[in-house]
């Protein structure tokens, strides 16, 4: 028995250790980008120029990207540590330690890109700015890029509501309906591989609006994956889920809403999670062909006047945005699927 508990408490000794050297690591590439961020700053101009911020702070570029490395590495920190304080002592610990290799290389890569950028200006200037004057043009144009994201979220939600409503609706039909399938699914299959920019001239001569017509063609390409995966998850429901819900006396609008769609919702998340990459695309190339704000309005604007490290700005926001649209998804998917834990890996 004693030779039992001294090996458990030399296993959990062990697995301590492997947490403690893993949430040093964790923080260790992003230590070694701020100690050369703060040794060598940027001499470039978008970098080293000094805005006014709120509460009388005067800021810029290096100082921006500095900062936003100690933010990284304060969330990165407390991560592990909330983890345990909410209880979640084992998946939930051990999943956020275990990224650490990735959040090191992440750390590594931004500081070779400020070597190689800012501090030595080896990259081809200046269309490959570092990291420092990318952060200057978020204090540059702090209310401009603002305006832009709010635009781009205002036409990517509208799009996204309706396109994954039209979506799924028409998958529903088309799936429950054999003549609906019959005469709508050869349509559905042969606009679907149309590009949705292709529909732009059209788009623009019959919307009113820019931004009707943008939101238009981000339907479009959400319409194809969603009611595509929908009308194939509601046709593939076995009949044995349908012969017990009528032995029980189900109706057909219970045999729709209860069994069919429920069955088919894994279908739906996936087609949803790709019209989303299909949506942001089209949203950014629409932007860039007429809308009068948007990010990627910005993107033009910027580069009209070579101000790359500007459009690098608005790359970033990009990124920081799909990822979290991405998570909301997954979110919401996993709130609605939750039926399957433990069924599947």
């Amino acid at each position: 028995m004693s030779v039992v508990l001294a090996s458990r408490k030399g296993a959990i000794a062990r697995s301590r250790v492997k947490q403690c050297v893993a949430w040093c690591f964790t923080l260790l590439g992003f230590a070694v980008a701020l100690a050369v961020a703060i040794v060598a700053p940027s001499p470039a101009k978008a970098a080293t120029t000094s805005y006014d911020l709120a509460f009388g702070l005067v800021g810029s570029g290096n100082g921006l990207y500095a900062f936003m490395l100690v933010v990284l590495m304060v969330c990165y920190s407390l991560m592990p540590i909330i983890a345990l304080v909410s209880g979640r002592k084992g998946a939930g610990l051990e999943r956020h330690l275990a990224r650490y290799p990735f959040r090191v290389a992440v750390g590594l890569a931004l500081c070779l890109w400020n070597v190689l950028g800012d501090v030595f200006e080896i990259l081809p200037r200046p269309f490959f700015p570092g990291p420092a004057q990318i952060a200057g043009a978020f204090l540059e144009d702090s209310a401009f890029i603002l305006h832009n994201t709010l635009y781009s979220l205002r036409l990517f939600a509208v799009g996204f509501i309706v396109g994954v409503l039209f979506g799924v609706s028409t998958g529903i039909i088309i799936g429950w309906f054999a003549k609906a399938y019959y005469w709508v699914f050869p349509v559905l299959k042969i606009t679907g591989v149309i590009p949705a920019v292709a529909w732009m001239p059209f788009a623009l001569t019959s919307f009113p609006t820019p931004f009707a017509a943008a939101a238009f063609l981000i339907v479009i390409c959400e319409w194809f994956p969603i009611a595509f995966l929908t009308a194939q998850g509601v046709r593939s429901t076995p009949k044995q889920l349908y012969e017990a819900a009528r032995t029980l006396g189900a109706g057909q609008r219970t045999l729709v809403f209860r069994v069919a769609v429920p069955h088919a919702l894994p279908n739906i998340f996936t087609g949803i999670s790709t019209a989303n990459a299909y949506a942001f695309a089209t949203l950014v190339m629409s932007e860039m062909m007429g809308q009068p704000g948007g990010l990627g309005y910005y993107i033009n604007s910027s580069k009209v006047w070579s101000a790359y490290y500007k459009v690098f700005a608005a790359i970033v926001v990009m990124a920081v945005l799909f990822s979290l649209i991405l998570k909301l998804t997954e979110r919401v998917q996993r709130h609605a699927l939750r039926w399957q834990r433990g069924l599947i890996q």
